[in-house]
């Protein structure tokens, strides 16, 4: 019996919008989101610019509008982002994909930038692992910060491989929409860019 396991970007490739502007959006409402953006926007400008990292701008987005956060709260209202919001950001044609691979017995692992705290449900519920950034907590408190490395372009690879020997397995799919994926789509036998738009 062959070895089938596929890694899935999330944001861009499973659903149509990015899920941490969704969850910003969601934890913050529309005014604060649109003003917190217009304020760094130079640092936003900077990364577009490849001026800094993907990373740090991440971080400066992530520490305006959360650092200080208490862990319980945030993870209450990531609970109720993945319930309410989360579905209707999915892309019907991932979904299909999906259910087809599980129909194969192939092994389903996410591997996204975002973090576990709004993803780890929609992963659980639809049966698929979960390979992601995680954000540091001190004092139950969000920091702002990243706990480790952002998990975009050669770090998805550097994931990927500490959890799974590639070559226990036959096939080997992959499915990005962004420069950010294109390290792990390398892994691929079978690559996808782009596919479910």
């Amino acid at each position: 019996m062959r070895r089938r396991i596929a890694f899935f970007d999330f944001d861009g490739t499973i659903t149509a919008k990015d899920s941490l502007l969704e969850l910003i959006k969601y934890h913050k409402g529309i005014f604060l989101f649109c003003f917190g953006f217009l304020l760094n926007a130079p640092f936003l400008i900077a990364y577009k610019l490849k001026v800094i990292r993907n990373s740090t701008a991440k971080q400066i987005v992530l520490r305006f509008f959360f650092h200080g956060t208490p862990l319980s709260s945030f993870q209450l209202k990531c609970d109720e982002f993945s319930l309410e919001k989360l579905p209707l950001l999915i892309r019907p044609k991932a979904l299909v994909e999906i259910k087809k691979l599980k129909e194969l017995n192939t092994e389903i692992v996410i591997v996204s930038a975002s973090a576990k705290n709004w993803l780890q449900q929609w992963a659980d519920e639809t049966g698929v692992k979960l390979i992601c950034t995680n954000l540091e907590v001190k004092d139950e408190k969000l920091t702002g910060r990243i706990s480790g490395e952002n998990c975009h372009g050669k770090e998805k690879v550097k994931r990927i491989k500490a959890l799974y020997d590639l070559s226990c397995y036959d096939e080997i799919y992959c499915y990005g929409d962004s420069a950010g994926d294109r390290p792990m789509l390398s892994l691929a036998t079978v690559s996808f860019y782009k596919p479910f738009r």
